[in-house]
């Protein structure tokens, strides 16, 4: 092993192990939070464009973030998992094979996702409530960025390669970036500023896949330095099944979790509008403190997958289990801190996004019925990446289905009976108290080594 990737991997397999997991969570965090703030921006000039294109947003925006959930946090985790693994074991070449099979994989499901919304996405689109210009915009919005699919898989695949050598600081620092040329670029193309002319919903896409492509030849060029932890290397290069096995078995189970979130928020979107106009908005303002919440489990999970991967690697399942418990205590103590506090003033977040008294009222009591949940959410989520680090998904994944039966099953009960609004939040909350109680149990049943 060159000497940068020794150093990386002595300290991850002997540092102390909360200090250690912070030192790699914060920068991710930072970066993932602005991420977030970057697509709220985006949602605020698209609404400059008219209501069509703001409708059109919500219809492929989700379509959107699954292709992101499963390049970035499913696929890419079982990237990050293979090669740490790899590295702990002290097969370096080993790592940059499985680099480059990675990028074949990023390749084909690149593919594979704009092929299939190409094709579908317009049907997909009506079926979920587009009609008109909304429709045809969301179809425009859609064609564009999946048609950049390559650049935001490669981005993802590379940023995990890195990751999985313990290297958090540059996927960190240039996903600010990505997220600062995206709000850039397609805020000038899509409302054309300066001499600039406005290209609407297609140059608001037009943003994403350009930033994401600098971002991913940005990565690929890191990678090639001589003083890259893992340097790429296709010198020798064979396809090797077995490679594409160590990766796949990890991302694609995980990539069912992916998909489990996206029909998850979908149903339970669909139930909360039976209640309503208020009850929906109110609900989609508790929605975005949901979706700031993620980046703060998502980077302290994703830092310990290299940990838990190469304690794996080298065969010490204890530390590998130490780091995976302190994981999600981390997260249960940073999102129950964040739930407390919206329980006990729900209102602090509601009033920066309304003066709607009736959606203001709706938003509280999804606060302070979900708020309880935030905690067991983040613990859980923290324990789905662990267990990519181990190459043990399966428990996390089946925790991810609980919910999504609760949810369907309880908020189809829960309507069809006529109770009130506060009832279907309370299952939001208590849903997430279940998924992060059944992973952990999951979690904890299931036999690492």
């Amino acid at each position: 092993m060159n000497a940068p990737a020794q150093a990386s991997r002595e300290r991850l397999l002997t540092a102390p192990i909360l200090p250690t997991l912070l030192r790699l969570s914060a920068p991710t965090t930072v970066a993932m939070l602005v991420t977030a703030l970057a697509a709220i921006a985006e949602t605020v000039y698209v609404g400059l464009l008219g209501v069509e294109s703001l409708a059109a947003m919500a219809l492929a925006f989700p379509m959107v973030m699954l292709m992101q959930m499963m390049s970035a946090g499913a696929m890419g985790g079982g990237v990050s998992s293979a090669i740490a693994r790899a590295l702990g074991a002290g097969d370096l070449p080993r790592a940059n094979t499985l680099a480059l099979h990675a990028i074949i994989i990023a390749v084909i499901a690149a593919a594979l996702f704009a092929a299939f919304f190409w094709l579908l996405g317009p049907a997909i689109y009506r079926l979920l409530g587009g009609r008109e210009a909304a429709l045809s915009q969301a179809v425009l919005y859609s064609n564009t960025v999946f048609s950049g699919a390559l650049f935001i898989w490669l981005f993802n695949t590379l940023s995990s390669v890195m990751r999985g050598t313990g290297n958090m600081n540059v996927p960190s620092v240039l996903a600010l970036a990505v997220a600062g040329l995206q709000i850039a670029i397609g805020g000038t193309l899509g409302l054309g500023l300066g001499p600039v002319p406005s290209f609407g919903i297609v140059g608001v896409g037009l943003g994403q896949v350009i930033a994401f492509g600098l971002g991913a030849l940005y990565l690929f060029l890191h990678l090639r330095r001589p003083d890259a932890r893992l340097r790429l290397s296709a010198q020798g290069f064979r396809v090797e099944r077995a490679l594409f096995v160590d990766i796949l078995r990890v991302g694609a189970l995980a990539c069912l979790s992916s998909l489990q979130t996206v029909l998850t928020v979908l149903i339970f979107t669909g139930l909360v509008a039976r209640f309503g106009t208020n009850a929906l908005a109110g609900y989609g303002i508790g929605a975005r403190l949901e979706f700031l919440l993620v980046p703060i489990a998502f980077s302290v999970g994703v830092a310990s997958v290299p940990m838990v991967g190469m304690a794996f690697g080298a065969r010490d399942i204890a530390r590998a289990r130490r780091v995976a418990w302190t994981a999600g205590s981390v997260a249960f103590v940073a999102l129950g801190i964040i739930g407390l506090v919206v329980i006990v003033a729900p209102d602090l977040w509601s009033r920066l996004f309304t003066a709607d008294a009736a959606v203001i009222d709706a938003a509280r009591q999804y606060l302070t019925a979900a708020g309880f949940g935030f905690p067991f959410f983040g613990f859980g989520l923290c324990l789905y990446f662990a267990s990519q680090g181990a190459g043990k998904v399966l428990g996390p994944v089946l925790g991810g289905t609980i919910r999504l039966v609760l949810v369907a099953l309880g908020g189809w009960w829960l309507t069809v009976s006529g109770a009130e609004v506060w009832t279907l939040f309370a299952l939001a909350g208590a849903a997430m108290v279940v998924y992060g109680v059944s992973t952990g149990l999951l979690v904890k049943a299931t036999r690492w080594g």
